[in-house]
């Protein structure tokens, strides 16, 4: 049963204030679309595509442009809305291209490694689509019985959970077994492969030392930038007030800082940007 056909949306905050975040988030979302475009231009513009983790790094910078368009737009009118609310078939789309999105750029922080590139999304767009499938179908088949008003900025998995006219505890357990479990997985998968790499190559020359750390610190800072994610999916299905702050990390945040993290701290990426960017300019002004 659902007599549910809108959803109220509480947003970031009751204060009025918070509307001044509006020129905030503006300047977030168009930092995220011009540095995002701006690393998929210079590799798709480059040899570099041909290589898997920059084939992957573009995957992410166009996973990053989506994801938060799906999110950043809507934040922003209803930052400046008296009303916020969102239909009840728009909140299940949100929801399912949200996880959808996410799951991907998860499972793509493990695939750089991987040779065979186009196998390998395709099998990212398979774990992304079961996975965000599993979330789509356990809310909407939810009976809800009146109360429509959702305490956060975007729809989300908890947050609906707390709408249903049943109770939801097992239905909490499998999103912590699934999203949580995820995210905790790669989570440790990644640090452990960090480690071990640093440990290898303590008696190499220190030249491979720095540009492994290099490498090494920009990826770290990649994944805790996404991994308050965890904060939110790894316990009970309980919402609080501050899942809506770390919400902004890996909506807002993430997506923004990912780009200049990428190719500030990395010695191919910043000789391309210097071919595809800047050679052009200096031979027309020859």
């Amino acid at each position: 049963i659902n007599n549910v056909t809108l959803f109220i949306l509480l947003g970031l905050s009751q204060n009025k204030n918070i509307e001044i975040c509006f020129v905030l988030f503006l300047f977030c979302y168009i930092a995220i679309w011009m540095g995002n475009l701006f690393i998929m231009i210079s590799i798709i513009c480059s040899p570099l595509i041909d290589q898997p983790m920059y084939f992957f790094l573009n995957y992410l910078s166009l996973s990053d442009l989506c994801y938060t368009s799906m999110v950043t737009p809507k934040l922003m009118t209803d930052l400046l809305a008296e009303r916020k609310t969102n239909s009840y078939s728009n909140c299940m789309t949100q929801l399912f291209i949200l996880h959808f999105l996410g799951a991907i750029e998860i499972f793509s922080s493990q695939g750089w490694p991987m040779t065979a590139m186009w196998p390998s999304a395709s099998l990212l767009v398979l774990g992304g689509l079961i996975h965000s499938a599993s979330q789509f179908l356990l809310t909407i088949f939810l009976p809800t019985c009146g109360p429509n008003t959702i305490d956060h900025y975007f729809c989300d998995v908890y947050p609906l959970l707390k709408l249903a006219c049943m109770d939801t505890y097992r239905m909490g357990l499998l999103v912590v077994v699934n999203p949580g479990l995820i995210a905790l997985v790669t989570f440790v998968i990644l640090m452990a492969s960090y480690f071990l790499i640093l440990h290898t190559i303590k008696d190499y020359p220190a030249e491979s030392h720095t540009k492994a750390l290099s490498t090494c610190s920009s990826h770290v800072t990649l994944v805790v930038l996404f991994m308050p994610v965890l904060f939110i999916y790894i316990r009970s299905a309980e919402t609080f007030p501050e899942d809506k702050v770390f919400a902004l990390f890996y909506t807002i945040i993430a997506p923004m800082f990912n780009p200049p993290i990428c190719t500030l701290r990395n010695s191919e990426m910043k000789n391309t940007v210097k071919k595809v960017w800047y050679h052009p300019f200096l031979k027309k002004g020859q």
